[in-house]
């Protein structure tokens, strides 16, 4: 029986999950956004959402948990001076999951998760686009999604972006 087993496995053993979890924590740190499946999109917010939380409350008892979660002393300055600060009125969903269409190769379910900023981003018509991905197929369809995304915070490459991971 799974009583109380809530997380996700992934097909990998639990090294390597927490492996990859803290690689993704990182380079979201680090890149503001990254473009992963939807599964480890969802698996990875409640991470960086309790390292956000730990870099609001500060110190150095905070700032060594989170050391020793990330693994990455630049990514953690990072968080606890530029992004913690940013959410000091914010009581959690510090991230946002925008489903990105499937993968080319074996069609997975693609997302994008970034810090979510919550200004100007008008979630019905990035929804109307990813709906129409049927009648657009492939980069014409990431081409379009990215003036979308940039009104809501997102880089201008990030259509270049996901071209290059299908």
């Amino acid at each position: 029986m799974r009583h109380g087993k809530v997380h996700r496995k992934l097909n990998r053993t639990a090294e390597h999950r927490r492996a990859m979890f803290a690689n993704m924590c990182a380079a979201l740190i680090k890149h503001e956004q990254i473009v992963t499946t939807l599964p480890k999109a969802k698996e990875l917010r409640p991470i960086v959402e309790k390292l956000v939380t730990l870099g609001k409350r500060g110190g150095l008892a905070m700032r060594r948990q989170v050391i020793s979660e990330l693994r990455d002393v630049d990514m953690t300055r990072k968080l606890f001076d530029t992004l913690a600060p940013r959410y000091e009125d914010r009581e959690g969903g510090y991230t946002r999951i925008i489903k990105a269409g499937f993968r080319y190769g074996d069609n997975a379910a693609m997302a994008v998760i970034r810090p979510g900023r919550g200004e100007g981003c008008h979630r019905s018509s990035v929804s109307q686009l990813i709906f129409d991905s049927k009648r657009r197929p492939g980069a014409a369809f990431f081409v379009a999604l990215a003036p979308q995304l940039s009104n809501c915070g997102a880089s201008a490459d990030l259509a270049s972006t996901v071209i290059s991971r299908i």
